[in-house]
């Protein structure tokens, strides 16, 4: 399928970045895969991020997608929380960079209004919304369930966006 486009979401984390494989063709959405990866908060934080960056990789590798997405989160309480935060993201968004693929941004708000109607929307309200666009997608934990709704948040909104680059 030539119209076909693969999309990785990603939701960044130092402990757990969530991942989600979504396919589109117009206005079709298919899950592909979501899942998790992790980092051992024993081990250092440039260990930590190494491992988010090889998982990350291996998801590219093993699924292929043609263009990336990933949330862009912001934490003001804690300053370390924040800078860890931004860490993370800098893997999730170097690893498709690097691979050669386009990456885009959306705000929480962005991604809940696509996915509920509302900006301000709970987890449980995503959650649910992915299920009804996504029957067939299996999410273990939250962090699958955010990346799955920035892909699906990024398939709505990349067209306009890719014409005015």
């Amino acid at each position: 399928m030539s119209d076909m486009i693969r999309i990785l979401g990603i939701d960044p984390g130092l402990r757990r970045t969530g991942w989600g494989i979504i396919d589109v063709t117009g206005n079709r959405l298919i899950f592909v895969a979501c899942g998790t990866v992790t980092s051992d908060a024993e081990t250092t934080l440039a260990e930590r991020l190494a491992q988010l960056y090889r998982g990350v990789e291996d998801v590219v590798r093993r699924f292929e997608p043609n263009e990336a997405a990933v949330e862009n989160t912001f934490v003001n309480k804690d300053a370390t929380a924040t800078l860890k935060l931004g860490q993370a993201r800098g893997i999730a968004m170097v690893v498709p960079s690097l691979a050669g693929l386009p990456v885009s941004e959306y705000e929480p708000n962005k991604v809940k209004k696509s996915i509920v109607g509302a900006g301000h929307a709970d987890k449980k309200q995503v959650e649910m919304m992915i299920g009804i666009l996504l029957p067939k997608a299996d999410p273990k934990t939250m962090d699958a369930v955010d990346a799955l709704a920035i892909a699906i948040t990024h398939a709505h909104h990349r067209g306009p966006a890719r014409l005015h680059a």
